[in-house]
């Protein structure tokens, strides 16, 4: 079977195609960190939940996740929209198709999540009278979680491998999952180390800002570096495993036969044992910086790899521009707003919490 006859025509761009590829990485950054937030900060409040812990230290830390984890849920759905909008104006043809022979599991997203949302607020406002009941409840909503990031992991893994849309013939019922392809699980896993990693060292800068006035604080600070750390250090294991499932000659591009590649296979390699090593001197300032820039290093690895993965049937430089620049314009000093009026929002409810925490 001819596998370009089942890819769809590519539709035109408006402008040039840098501009939105500019853009999906700067909102999928901002996305995925709100999504590691999410999802880490709930299964280390879950697993502390399950923990035997007669003096009730890790209390406060699943209390703060509590509130906190309706809202962070929130955003990341919210920041997930553009990310998504401008991989389907780049890959359209592919996303589409990806998700229509998946689209039962696809559409149960919807569903699943408002489920583990609705569990997220109930876990937050009944927090005190759960009692041993919490983690049951957390526990639904993380699983939830993880169940459409599975979900997602599968998506992608459908839309770099046109070969595997022919399954359609024998499963037209938008029931198939990409569980042939060797680079699924460790991609999935890669994801939720990642969740465990920043999950943690957003533990630790939540306390660090309350280390003035919230009680334990010290001790919640080591919690989430010690979560960080070794969750990095698992996540190593992960990526170079994640590395050796891909297609050969993808995974010789980072490995010597591309220049470009492998230096910035070096570099993030480079940020990642620095962010290490911050993060086992206890240094949380010097490591969300450098965890910042090796997010960057790692979504642009993530797009090369895509875009290595569909170069046999497509080249983003070949899109068709039609020239028409006053919307992208006007969609670009929305952001810009809108972005701005979210960040003044959140300093004013950061500065409202610090606010109300009693003096010790």
């Amino acid at each position: 079977m001819n596998i370009l006859s089942l890819i769809p025509s590519a539709d035109p761009v408006p402008v040039e195609w840098g501009w939105f590829k500019l853009f999906l990485i700067l909102t999928f950054a901002i996305h995925i960190l709100l999504v590691n937030i999410m999802l880490g900060t709930g299964i280390i409040a879950w697993i502390n939940g399950l923990r035997q812990d007669t003096t009730g230290s890790l209390i406060p830390v699943q209390k703060d996740v509590a509130a906190k984890l309706p809202v962070i849920i929130a955003l990341a759905i919210n920041f997930g929209v553009a990310p998504f909008l401008f991989l389907q104006v780049l890959f359209g043809q592919f996303i589409y198709v990806s998700s229509q022979l998946m689209a039962v599991y696809w559409l149960s997203v919807i569903a699943v999540l408002i489920i583990a949302y609705y569990a997220a607020y109930f876990y937050k406002f009944n927090f005190d009278s759960l009692n041993e009941q919490r983690s049951i409840m957390i526990g639904t909503s993380v699983i939830l979680l993880l169940f459409i990031g599975f979900i997602f992991s599968n998506n992608i893994s459908l839309m770099l491998n046109p070969k595997a849309w022919a399954g359609y013939f024998l499963n037209p019922d938008g029931l198939i999952l990409n569980l042939s392809d060797p680079a699924l699980v460790p991609r999935y896993l890669h994801f939720i180390t990642a969740s465990l990693a920043v999950g943690g060292l957003f533990i630790a800068v939540v306390w660090t800002l309350k280390k003035d006035k919230g009680e334990n604080a010290r001790e919640n600070i080591e919690l989430g570096m010690k979560w960080f750390g070794f969750a990095t250090l698992f996540q190593i294991i992960i990526g170079f495993w994640f590395q050796m499932s891909l297609p050969k000659d993808i995974m010789q591009l980072f490995l010597g036969s591309s220049l470009p590649h492998t230096a910035l296979f070096a570099a993030a390699l480079f940020l990642v044992l620095q962010t290490l090593y911050f993060s086992f001197k206890k240094q949380v300032w010097p490591c969300v910086f450098s965890l910042s820039i090796l997010v960057f290093a790692m979504i642009i690895i993530r797009d090369e790899v895509r875009t290595a993965y569909l170069s046999p049937y497509f080249k983003v430089s070949d899109l068709e521009v039609t020239g028409q620049y006053s919307p992208f314009i006007l969609f670009a000093v929305c952001l810009a707003v809108v972005s701005g009026l979210i960040i003044y929002v959140l300093g004013l409810a950061v500065k409202a919490e610090k606010n109300s925490l009693p003096q010790v």
